[in-house]
């Protein structure tokens, strides 16, 4: 929910911009979604299908299995060489989008699903059933909105669609989710986060505390050069070793190098961490 959550915002803060200046960017996709570890955040990339809103030349938009079904209509009829009466309008990303946060929810390609008989018919209750028979791991998370959020930007009406300025004021961006540890290790920023290194022992030792601390450094140090090292001594980030390289590019390979290492007799648990956060202070309780 956490990485949804953020690739949901980043992207539709993209496309409300992009359609507050009037243009479509019509080909939105997971491999046009690309997540920079410097600046901590998605991208939306790839604008060859763009266009200017009213002033599109008749062409073939959107891809397959993401495509809105005015765009696929239209590209039915372009192909056939007919004109249609209705253009597409920037209501044709917020539907990608919805499909691309589907998949991310789900953890399911869909698009055998969006093309069948039954999604025409009522995409609404097989969102439904997605989100009933999908296990989220704590039960309390209020994953309805995110469901809400997902039909306003799947309505197939495109002028009953959500906008991306509205979207953004969805409840769903209210909730402070949690990042999964499987987040924290695909996603790269300038900060490791070392974990399994430091016991209870260690930490209550200053002499043994500080040896570890320096063998850690030395050992990091290979990698990149460290701006700041931390190892909180409560909770939350009890005994987690927090290091800030320069750059992305050093925390990576830092964090290839260290992962599944034994350190002091114990396998090294090596994930990112937000930059934001660490600069914060703001140690999130990790699920696990």
């Amino acid at each position: 929910m956490w990485i949804t959550q953020h690739c949901a915002r980043d992207i539709l803060e993209a496309l409300a911009f992009l359609h507050h200046k009037g243009y479509v960017h019509a080909d939105l996709k997971p491999r046009n979604i690309l997540w920079s570890a410097e600046e901590e955040c998605f991208k939306l990339i790839d604008f060859g299908l763009s266009f200017k809103e009213g002033n599109q030349d008749v062409k073939y938009i959107q891809t397959d299995g993401y495509r809105a079904p005015e765009a696929e209509l239209q590209n039915y009829l372009s192909k056939a060489g007919v004109q249609s009466g209705t253009e597409c309008t920037s209501a044709v990303d917020l539907w990608s989008l919805g499909i691309v946060l589907l998949e991310m929810f789900s953890g399911m390609k869909l698009k055998h699903i969006v093309q069948s008989q039954e999604w025409r018919a009522n995409n609404s209750a097989i969102i439904d059933h997605i989100f009933a028979s999908k296990s989220v791991v704590n039960s309390a998370i209020p994953a309805y909105h995110l469901r809400d959020l997902l039909k306003s930007m799947l309505h197939d009406d495109q002028e009953k669609r959500t906008t991306a300025a509205n979207a953004l004021c969805s409840p769903f961006f209210s909730i402070p989710f949690a990042p999964h540890i499987d987040d924290l290790v695909m996603l790269p920023t300038p900060v490791l986060r070392l974990l399994n290194i430091l016991s209870d022992s260690s930490l209550q030792n200053d002499g043994e505390f500080e040896d570890i601390v320096d063998d850690i450094k030395e050992e990091c140090c290979k990698y990149g050069q460290i701006v700041s090292l931390f190892v909180p001594k409560e909770n939350p980030g009890k005994g987690h070793v927090f290091i800030e390289y320069a750059n992305a590019a050093d925390s990576k390979a830092a964090q290839q190098a260290l992962t599944g290492k034994r350190f002091d007799g114990k396998f090294v648990v090596a994930t990112f961490y937000p930059l934001s956060a660490y600069k914060r202070g703001y140690l999130y309780q990790t699920v696990l």
